[in-house]
């Protein structure tokens, strides 16, 4: 009889989705990214390969899935003003990372660097991320309280940039407010925000 989890066809099996990544979780706390392979997820969570690679197609969109399924869930908080709903972004977000399960986010990062996959998998992850933050600066732009022809896009993006520096350089315990503040300030209308 063989140890292996039963497929349930195209649809995903919670449990073995499960099962894939806990034992992709524990191989990245016990040999870090490096140690972390397809072959050796599928051996510890008892799944066939086919199965990791029809729900991740690589081994970077398998660590973006470990790296969500950590995250709480991160609803955009809507303030009343652009430097509020950055601020309570950033303050989120920082705190995430500044908890072991979040520097998970850092190593994809580093490992973007030389590995063509986990790459491809983190410009997928950042464009979604961008399209998930642009409502914030749209529903500043509404409010009157950016300047006519703020980049938006650019301002998202910069955002991003700006949260995965501090990261990076280890900032975590910067304040969300000042960051917000720098962000924000050459492009909001005085006297709106």
């Amino acid at each position: 009889m063989s140890d292996k989890r039963v497929s349930i066809g195209p649809k995903r099996n919670p449990q073995s989705e499960a099962a894939i990544l806990d034992a992709a979780t524990e191989l990245l706390a016990e040999a870090g990214i490096a140690g972390l392979s397809m072959e050796a997820v599928a051996r510890k969570a008892r799944a066939g390969k086919a199965t990791l690679y029809r729900w991740w197609p690589s081994r970077g969109a398998l660590l973006l899935a470990v790296y969500q399924r950590q995250k709480r869930a991160d609803p955009h908080a809507d303030t009343g003003t652009l430097e509020g709903d950055v601020t309570a972004f950033l303050r989120t977000l920082l705190a995430h990372w500044s908890r072991p399960e979040g520097q998970v986010f850092r190593h994809i990062l580093a490992a973007a660097q030389g590995d063509a996959d986990v790459a491809e998998a983190l410009a997928t992850y950042r464009a979604a991320r961008a399209g998930a933050l642009r409502p914030m600066f749209e529903r500043a732009a509404a409010r009157g309280e950016l300047a006519p022809g703020a980049p938006l896009a650019e301002m998202t993006s910069a955002l991003i940039a700006l949260a995965w520096y501090c990261l990076l350089t280890d900032d975590l315990d910067t304040d969300p407010g000042r960051l917000a503040r720098v962000l924000v300030g050459g492009w909001t209308v005085p006297g709106t925000g």
